[in-house]
């Protein structure tokens, strides 16, 4: 089976999730493309897997798909990608996000008939679009592009599913978009990471994240302007980068907030185990890599009740807050940190809840069985 993935600008989630397909399929024996920008193949895919017994290896090739509208180069991409997939003819088309989709259902309509009868169209959709505004309007659009050329639709969050069956996609469900093995930190690791938090003699509330507007990092300072006063006061310490550093950090200024800025980082399993309290204070979220890393470490968890998180935590493994709520945010990490009991249920609960996290075979064996499905070609095994 030929399976080429298409993917624009990706900084985290989406990247990773791509490139665990990728190499999943390849080594069940699928013939694997991927198209995307030069940067997404240098982060993501830095050691393309060589050709094995099963199959040849992953291609990376280079399609510049920005992260936002820009009507030149998204022609250019269009009639770039119509080119490519019309040489390697592939049997499925699996694209992620919904500029990637609609971009690709663009460029597969160029083939005509031939696309309907050879190659299946498969979108995963990984973020609620804006709500309002131009980009609002532009993100409309695409969505009813995805909606009405995909064969199928695969969605990081009931609500996204829901959402895509109302503008007319007939085949809508839910993608599995699992966190990596996760690897246990040794204790020198960990103590290094405590020293980054400067949680010496604190506690320790910490966010990872893209320091953009969808992770509600500026509700979390808010939050924790309410908490300065304390003694011992806790530290916040936020790991990530992105366009608004400069804004949170104006705000922690203005509000006299300790925290720490400790820049995109690579030891987060040190980061976690070092923590009191992980918090995820985004305004929506689909199937977070942090919130499942953080539920396999057993940490602590305070978090948005807002998109898949919920159906990630359930009741018990994270204390839900409604989004955007400073007040209520504040509320729920004090209460961990104040009560040992609190803090030791969460523990536990987390555990409980990892045990039931899908596995990456899990996330790769379903969509081998979609690709199947949708362009009635044998699974491979």
């Amino acid at each position: 089976m030929r399976v080429a993935y298409v993917m624009g600008t990706a900084s985290g989630g989406t990247g990773a999730h791509v490139a665990m397909l990728a190499r999943g399929g390849q080594e069940r024996g699928l013939a694997v493309t991927v198209y995307g920008p030069a940067q997404a193949g240098r982060r993501f895919f830095p050691g393309i897997p060589p050709a094995g017994p099963r199959g040849p290896a992953v291609t990376f090739v280079p399609v510049e798909i920005a992260g936002r509208p820009r009507p030149g180069r998204d022609a250019a991409a269009v009639l770039r990608l119509r080119r490519l997939l019309a040489g390697t003819r592939p049997d499925v088309v699996h694209a992620h996000g919904l500029r990637a989709g609609a971009l690709a259902a663009l460029a597969l309509a160029g083939a005509g008939g031939r696309r309907r009868r050879r190659c299946a169209l498969i979108v995963t959709v990984h973020n609620a679009p804006p709500a309002a505004g131009p980009a609002g309007a532009v993100y409309a659009l695409l969505e009813r592009i995805v909606a009405r050329r995909a064969d199928a639709v695969t969605c990081v969050s009931g609500d996204l599913a829901a959402r895509m069956r109302r503008l007319g996609a007939a085949d809508a469900g839910l993608a599995i978009v699992p966190a990596p093995p996760p690897r246990a930190p040794g204790r020198e690791a960990v103590a290094a990471a405590r020293s980054d938090l400067g949680g010496a003699g604190r506690p320790v509330v910490l966010a990872v994240g893209r320091l953009a507007a969808q992770k509600g990092f500026g509700t979390l300072l808010s939050a924790a302007a309410s908490w300065q006063g304390r003694d011992p006061c806790p530290m916040l310490a936020l790991a990530g980068a992105g366009p608004l550093e400069a804004v949170l950090r104006a705000q922690a200024d203005a509000g006299g907030i300790r925290v720490r800025f400790l820049g995109e980082r690579g030891d987060v399993p040190a980061l976690l185990a070092a923590a009191d309290v992980v918090v995820v204070p985004s305004r929506w979220e689909g199937q977070p890599l942090v919130v499942q890393e953080a539920l396999l470490a057993g940490r602590p968890l305070v978090a948005s009740r807002t998109g898949g998180i919920p159906v990630l935590t359930g009741e018990d493994a994270a204390a839900l807050v409604p989004p955007g709520d400073a007040a209520a945010l504040a509320a729920a990490v004090l209460a961990v940190l104040d009560d040992p009991g609190r803090a030791a249920g969460l523990r536990a609960a987390a555990r409980a809840r990892a045990a039931t996290l899908p596995s990456e075979a899990a996330a790769v064996d379903a969509a081998l069985a979609l690709y199947q499905r949708i362009a009635g070609l044998p699974a491979a095994v």
